[in-house]
């Protein structure tokens, strides 16, 4: 992979025992599954229709028209140009993606210093939390005038995006009168829900209000960096075409038959393996970079939503060959890794305790940067640190860890970047996405469903009295109520 290269030497038997490693039998027992899975991803994937309707379309966002990116580009600078700061309002995906692009993309202290944010704005994240603390407080400290406004909402309902946006709404009006709408834009169904009404609403008076931009059909949130991402990219001023490029290239090496010669189908049979016939449920996603943590939480929602199931999946084929992944109500499975985001090596003064003397019930994965942005070097004398660069020492920290690691018989592998650049980003992006797929097909679930972040909602809908809770809804809410004894409360 250029720019990227996977190293699962740790995950071996070789390295970490029989016990807790994977053997080449393994692989070749796998391989038969394996060569299904790919071909079952293969037919879906040359399918737009299929693509669509089972929430596959993720995998053609490497190859958008170079015209719809540039007008994008466009956009997100001439909001740059114009305002001070921005607050991008989303939750799941549509927060974590963002999150994880600012930082790993843009210096360190990115908000703090306009030196190095060369005249683009301030962006600040919001409507991932129901928190009155953050929210109210950035309100009293940013000017409206000078403050743009995108949300980001398929449907326009979560309650979280929601509620805040109809805050953020008011500050505005109030501040800026009747045209407020123009510092506002809209990232949402193309047709339907209700902030896509809103849209069609404010854009009846005045054409100027409420821009927006549309969520491609048969893209779920944690997949959709590359979509609903474009013009938090544009605005920090990123190169979205390198994004895309690098995504390009990984989708192509990702697209092998063969695993042993496809990364992501490396990465996934490797996991697989070591999660249903080695015990190791637990998923510890450690970079050694500060600006990539956020790329660690966002890969926890990735891996979470996606392959913690309750049920197997039943594939239904129509006569012309489309498809529909049902829940087989029949086959309780309950699986999924667990994933926890860490990062080096701050968190090698915590989790790293249970991670070398703890259950061995978990694999790590570590991301490894060679060259970073800026060094520092220890100046002082007559020290054993005299001279040595912190990037030199981080090094040896993520080399010391696997050691640690592998002398206690815990696997582990290392992704390493030759930088963090908007091209390799994009690259690790797509990397992890398909490696998710791929896992997905392999334990026989629905990857691109997420049926048990609906509990949450439908109860908080139906406490607040939100029009149209079903009956069905209601009544397991009514018939489930939760019970609070005295006697367990201290």
């Amino acid at each position: 992979m250029e720019g990227i290269k996977f190293d699962f030497n740790n995950m071996f038997s070789a390295n970490v025992g029989g016990v807790n490693g994977v053997e080449e039998k393994d692989l070749f027992e796998l391989s038969s599954t394996a060569q299904k899975a790919h071909e079952h991803l293969k037919k879906i994937l040359a399918d737009s229709k299929n693509r669509i309707k089972l929430n596959l379309e993720w995998a053609a966002l490497p190859y958008q028209d170079e015209k719809a990116v540039k007008r994008i580009q466009d956009l997100g600078k001439e909001i740059a140009a114009k305002y001070d700061s921005v607050i991008s309002l989303g939750i799941g995906g549509s927060y974590l993606g963002l999150k994880a692009a600012q930082d790993a993309l843009m210096p360190a202290y990115f908000n703090e210093f306009s030196k190095i944010r060369k005249n683009r704005p301030r962006i600040y994240f919001e409507g991932n939390n129901l928190d009155p603390d953050t929210l109210s407080v950035l309100l009293k400290n940013l000017n409206p005038k000078k403050t743009f406004i995108v949300v980001i909402s398929k449907s326009g309902e979560t309650t979280e995006t929601k509620a805040a946006f109809m805050v953020v709404q008011n500050w505005l009006k109030k501040a800026v009168g009747k045209k407020y709408g123009r510092q506002v834009i809209a990232i949402t169904d193309p047709e339907n829900g209700s902030l896509r009404k809103i849209v069609k609403l404010e854009q009846e008076k005045d054409i100027l209000s409420f821009r927006s931009l549309p969520l491609s059909k048969g893209v779920g949130g944690r997949f959709s960096e590359l979509n609903m991402g474009l013009l938090h990219l544009a605005i920090l001023g990123v190169n979205i075409q390198e994004v895309l490029a690098g995504a390009k290239d990984m989708a192509l090496k990702c697209s092998r038959a063969n695993y042993t010669e496809n990364p992501a189908y490396m990465y996934a049979a490797l996991h697989y393996i070591l999660y249903k016939h080695k015990n190791k449920s637990l998923a510890i996603m450690m970079p050694f970079s500060e600006t990539l943590k956020s790329t660690a939480d966002w890969y926890v929602q990735l891996l979470a939503e996606s392959l913690g199931k309750k049920y197997n999946r039943k594939v239904e084929i129509s006569a012309d060959g489309s498809e529909a992944w049902l829940q087989d109500r029949g086959a309780v499975v309950n699986v999924g890794r667990t994933p926890v985001p860490c990062r080096g090596t701050g968190d090698l003064h915590s989790v790293q305790q249970n991670n070398v003397e703890g259950e061995n019930n978990k694999v790590i994965t570590f991301i490894k940067v060679e060259k970073f942005k800026n060094e520092i070097k220890v100046l002082a004398k007559g020290d054993f640190l005299s001279g040595k660069s912190f990037s030199g020492l981080i090094t040896l920290a993520e080399e010391a860890t696997e050691w640690a690691l592998v002398r206690q018989g815990r696997p582990n592998c290392t992704v390493t970047l030759e930088c963090v650049s908007p091209y390799i980003w994009g690259a690790l992006l797509f990397f992890f996405e398909m490696a998710t797929a791929f896992e997905g097909e392999l334990l026989n679930v629905n990857a691109f469903d997420q049926p048990g972040v609906e509990g949450y909602k439908n109860y908080m809908y139906y406490k607040l009295g939100k029009p149209g809770i079903s009956r069905e809804i209601a009544n397991e809410i009514e018939g489930y109520p939760l019970i609070k004894n005295p006697k367990y409360i201290l």
